[in-house]
């Protein structure tokens, strides 16, 4: 029977920044395992990722730097490129879209759907920042959500809810630029008029056919992918920009497309494209063979790009014509960290490159965590506490424990030599059944992408062992030469488990898996000897094994917590800035230095002190909120900033006439506003 081809695919991860454990966790660590495990089946599968090179991110990124776009992706494209190699992340090819075979292709591709008449050409209103004369692409934009109304969610997106959005569903739309309302503006571009789409899409998604032919099996989708399609479309799918008036990225190749490039949801997808072209051209390899034909396609990705991959991307290769649609969209929910989410603004993260360089021999450590974790269906939390409990408890204890018995008693009672299968009981025979059935139980749950489930079923096969020997206790038994074939049976039963082992775990921990075929002297990648009951004969010589998972102390976890703390960045959200007011009307305000002389509490009002300040004018009686922040004690004295000419207003009873001004931080924290010279009451503020 022919093997199913598969072009499997990782989310091209924004090259503006290098990749913490959520990031792993939710894409490339589970598509890493899927096609290594799709590779031992014998699956025709090319591998395909790429680092991101365009878009607003970039940009705003290399504006905050005081560098070039180019420089920024030049750097972290290297800083992910090798996190990724060195946490063996098995890609075919990790490519780059800066590349100049993705700007032809993306332009060819481009070019295909203009002449079909898929765009449409629109002149509209778009955001405009006059400060500093640019079109606001979507990341250049931020206001309050919609939907979840998080106050900073971006002009495409709700990172906080994972809502995709357009410019003008912002409230208070701001610019990242200046920090100004934007103003509207005309401009042109090419539109994909995506509710043109909406009857196909539906049934492709809910069941899976494509004009009416089966295409794939809807059931194993998602119900979050399904789910948030489905929102989209039933909310009526409308036009989406394809083009930007950007300088960086691809530029537009039609006429008309000066000072334009392509959005980035159309120039990053065809990055999959681009770099299954430069993998094939160095491999003498036909690209189309990829991307056409009886192919399974599969996209790896976190929650927030479910749209873009299983609606937009979609829409873009049944209109090129030819081109495979995904078979699946594997999407994944957040990772959180230690009870927060994780934030590159506040540092609070654990960084991939950062953990390889002070764990490299805790690789497979990692793994086995982030996969017992994996927010497949909903989201889920990595603590170092559970991290160092998962690494003591089950590999340490049980898959180590295990493996360690297994072959020093081997060294120790047969020199290293496989003995041989005796009389089997009752017992033994139970355990050789569940060997033979967890293989198969693995890869029905890898085929239905819940890779959690696959390697606690691997799991279950060192648990196996674990408990085998636990029950028999050859160590007890052999000092009774009468009990010499039932210790032999014994052990030749647990290294049939332990080379099995070094096949079932390859996919979820390949150096692991290696160590232990380096222990039996035994290697196979092939799925098929999995589950097999006489891999090693009688007489094979196995190895001297090692420790394969050291205990994690406590030491480790309690200087990752303080290194969390201590690199956290406080996040201080800012009140976006007012409109614009005219000088004339600030110079309408009277604004002085005062002195408090009097101060106490007002009855009945737990937050106001009653002041008398002299104001070098006068000595006159404000009311002011501040009694939760600062006692009327320590108040007399303090020079402070008035707003003198506020018309007077009777609060609890007090006549108040005019108002102290102060500093508020993110926490509602109060701070006086003061002259840091001695100056005496009565000096204007201007």
């Amino acid at each position: 029977m022919a093997k199913e081809k598969y072009t499997v695919c990782s989310a091209l991860p924004y090259a503006n920044g290098p990749l913490h454990l959520g990031h792993v966790a939710g894409v490339y660590l589970p598509s890493d395992i899927f096609v290594r495990f799709l590779r031992m089946n014998d699956h025709d599968v090319a591998f395909i990722c790429g680092s991101d090179e365009h878009g607003a991110a970039i940009t705003l990124r290399a504006k905050k730097e005081g560098t070039t776009p180019k420089e920024i992706v030049d750097k972290y494209n290297k800083v992910i490129g090798d996190a990724f190699k060195d946490f063996d992340i098995s890609f075919d090819i990790f490519h780059r879209t800066s590349a100049e075979i993705h700007h032809e292709t993306a332009q060819d591709f481009f070019k295909v759907l203009d002449e079909k008449d898929h765009f449409t050409k629109e002149t509209s209103e778009q955001y405009y920042d006059e400060e500093y004369d640019q079109f606001l692409a979507d990341r250049y934009i931020t206001g309050e959500c919609p939907n979840c109304k998080h106050p900073s969610a971006y002009g495409d997106q709700c990172e906080n809810c994972g809502s995709a959005l357009s410019p003008t569903e912002l409230i208070n739309p701001k610019s990242t630029l200046s920090g100004k309302t934007p103003i509207m503006r005309k401009t042109s571009h090419w539109y994909l008029p995506m509710e043109r789409h909406e009857d196909w899409l539906t049934e492709w998604i809910k069941e899976g056919k494509l004009d009416g032919v089966p295409h794939h099996d809807a059931s194993k989708w998602r119900n979050q992918v399904t789910g948030q399609c489905m929102s989209w479309i039933d909310n009526g799918l409308r036009p989406r920009a394809m083009t930007r008036d950007l300088d960086w990225g691809v530029k537009v190749p039609v006429d008309g497309g000066d000072g334009k490039v392509l959005y980035v949801w159309l120039d990053a997808p065809i990055g999959y494209i681009s770099a299954t072209k430069q993998w094939a051209l160095d491999n003498n390899k036909n690209w189309e063979d990829y991307w056409t034909g009886d192919r399974k396609l599969v996209h790896f990705i976190g929650k927030d790009n479910i749209v873009f991959h299983a609606i937009i991307f979609p829409i873009l290769l049944k209109a090129h014509e030819g081109l495979i649609l995904p078979d699946n969209v594997p999407a994944y929910e957040f990772l959180n960290l230690e009870g927060d989410k994780f934030s590159t603004s506040r540092n609070w993260a654990v960084w991939l490159h950062e953990y390889i360089e002070s764990y490299p021999d805790k690789i497979d450590e990692l793994k086995y965590v982030l996969t017992s974790i994996a927010p497949e269906t909903k989201d889920s939390e990595f603590t170092w506490k559970e991290y160092q409990t998962r690494v003591n408890s089950e590999l340490a204890n049980i898959l180590g424990n295990f493996v360690n018995r297994a072959l020093v008693l081997t060294q120790k009672y047969y020199n290293g030599s496989v003995p041989a299968l005796g009389e089997l009981t009752e017992a033994d025979k139970v355990v050789l059944a569940t060997i033979k059935l967890i293989p198969a139980k693995i890869s029905k749950f890898v085929y239905d992408y819940k890779l959690r489930e696959a390697q606690a079923e691997a799991m279950k096969l060192a648990r196996l062992g674990n408990e085998y020997l636990a029950e028999t206790e050859p160590w007890k038994m052999v000092k009774d030469p009468a009990n010499a074939e039932r210790v032999a049976t014994i052990m030749n039963i647990a290294l049939q488990i332990t080379a099995n082992l070094s096949i079932v775990l390859q996919p979820f921990l390949p150096a692991t898996a290696t160590k232990l075929s380096e222990f039996m002297n035994f290697s196979t990648s092939s799925w098929d000897d999995a589950g097999l009951t006489d891999l090693v004969p009688a007489g094979h010589i196995t190895s001297k094994p090692s420790i394969l998972f050291p205990k994690i102390e406590d030491e480790m976890v309690a200087n990752e917590a303080e290194k969390l703390e201590a690199t956290k960045v406080t996040e201080t959200v800012f009140d976006p800035q007012k409109d614009e007011t005219s000088f004339d009307d600030f110079t309408k305000m009277d604004i002085r230095l005062g002195t408090i002389l009097e101060a106490e509490k007002v009855k009945k009002a737990d937050k106001l002190l009653k002041l008398l300040v002299d104001t070098g004018l006068d000595k006159r009686t404000i009311v002011s909120g501040i009694a939760k922040h600062y006692s009327a004690e320590e108040v007399i004295g303090k020079q402070v900033t008035v707003l003198m000419n506020l018309p007077p207003r009777t609060i609890r009873g007090v006549d108040s006439q005019g108002m102290i001004l102060m500093a508020e931080n993110e926490k509602g924290e109060l701070s006086f506003v003061s002259s840091e010279k001695d100056f005496d009451a009565g000096f204007g503020i201007h």
